[in-house]
């Protein structure tokens, strides 16, 4: 199933298709996207409504869209007291990390009569998107919600897609009740985009969105994000493991095939300076996927997006990696922490045989919503800081004005506004 790739043999353009992976490409989805977004807009909870009945198969009335008190009570007596407790373990692990995060405000003296500093101010309002279909997410509720409520937000809402039923999947109801979010709604796809980017009589507007979601969901934020905030698109899960000969060739199996488990187009690739781990490692992976549930997923991706590459040396391995930017990289290394300092682009860094993906997905507490398809290369995955704004402040005494009005008054007219020179002479004049 798996081919194991030298790179040194490979050419330039047959590198560059090792750095393949599913693209999400909105192109397709865009014009459906755009349609239920302006129908939104234009007829609000109706178009919900219908658009939840036709693509969800579930019919609601406009009072069934909120989830009510009497569905988050049934949910706690629905789910089993452990996975509860795992809930609430994991959210405090995701708060205690995330509260690191959290920016300060400052203010200080520049110069005699010169008083700078940086304010933080959290958003009023912000919406999140929580996934269904394939499998059920609750720990993106948590994720999500969790450092939006750390950053001070007003108030956090979501939506989620419902079930034929009407109902919505218990777990990541008792998640969301656990994480703070102040009211979940049983709407998914485009059409909840549309609903939290410019409201509905149900659905209050949103300073801002954010949460993983399908192809509609990714093109339907590029509909409104001139009109709302939007965080970056989140494809398809991807692993990347540099390995050396020290490495558990079935830890890295292990964790090649948790990703694989995930989505069909979910990406798994091994670098390694090791022909033999790598041989080992698809041994490995062909036992492990026999006893997966969800073989066929898994099989699906590994033949499409999964690589096994074998480098001349580990500087090979890591210019790979850097190349990839993957969503997760992990690092088998015998000195991790060397390796570590070559690192450039990754969402994630996972070091160390007891360190897998899975751990960081649920309970360790770093953010799991991450960049992905070489996103990595220019932005960080989900963080307080998304929830919050830095307004800097400026306080100058006329002592302070006088020290750089000559600087500001020559570039108001190297840029040719006289009215920006002209207010700072008045003050001193009449000073």
């Amino acid at each position: 199933m798996l081919k194991v790739v030298r790179l040194w043999e490979c050419s330039q353009a047959e590198q560059e298709k090792l750095l393949r992976r599913s693209e999400l490409d909105v192109s397709s989805a865009m014009p459906k996207a755009a349609k239920i977004v302006a129908d939104v807009r234009e007829l609000g909870d109706d178009a919900l409504l219908e658009y939840t009945r036709s693509l969800d198969g579930a019919r609601l009335d406009r009072k069934q869209l909120r989830v009510s008190e009497r569905e988050i009570d049934a949910a706690y007596k629905q789910v089993d007291v452990e996975t509860v407790k795992a809930i609430k373990r994991a959210a405090a692990a995701i708060e205690k990390f995330h509260r690191k995060q959290l920016p300060r405000e400052w203010s200080t003296e520049l110069q005699p009569g010169i008083r700078v500093g940086q304010l933080v101010r959290p958003l009023a309002r912000v919406g999140i998107y929580i996934p269904g279909g394939l499998a059920s997410y609750p720990s993106s509720a948590l994720m999500a919600a969790i450092p939006a409520r750390i950053a001070g937000v007003g108030q956090i809402i979501a939506c989620t897609p419902p079930k034929k039923d009407g109902g919505v999947n218990g777990v990541m109801l008792v998640a969301a009740d656990v994480a703070g979010i102040d009211a979940v709604f049983k709407v998914g796809g485009a059409q909840a985009i549309a609903a939290m980017a410019y409201g509905t009589p149900t659905i209050p507007k949103v300073d801002k969105i954010v949460g993983p979601g399908n192809v509609y969901v990714v093109a339907a934020k590029q509909v409104v994000a001139p009109n709302v905030d939007v965080d970056f698109a989140a494809g398809p899960s991807e692993v990347l493991i540099i390995a050396d000969v020290s490495a558990n060739p079935e830890y890295v199996a292990a964790d090649m095939l948790a990703q694989a488990e995930h989505d069909p187009a979910a990406a798994a690739v091994l670098v390694t300076t090791s022909p033999e781990l790598a041989s080992k490692v698809c041994e490995s992976l062909e036992k492990m996927l026999e006893e997966n549930p969800r073989v066929a997923i898994a099989r699906r991706a590994l033949s499409k997006y999964g690589r096994v590459i074998v480098t001349a040396n580990l500087e090979q391995a890591i210019e790979f990696a850097n190349d990839y930017a993957p969503e997760h990289l992990e690092l088998m290394v015998k000195r991790p922490t060397q390796v570590l300092k070559r690192v450039r682009n990754a969402g994630a860094i996972f070091i160390g045989p007891y360190s897998p993906v899975a751990a960081g997905d649920f309970a360790v507490g770093p953010n799991h919503i991450l960049p992905t398809g070489g996103v990595a290369r220019r932005r960080s995955g989900l963080s307080v800081l998304d929830f919050v704004r830095l307004p800097t402040l400026q306080a100058l005494t006329e002592r302070g004005l006088k020290r750089v009005a000559a600087t500001a008054e020559r570039l108001a007219k190297a840029e040719g506004l006289p009215g920006h020179a002209q207010s700072i002479k008045k003050r001193l004049k009449e000073g």
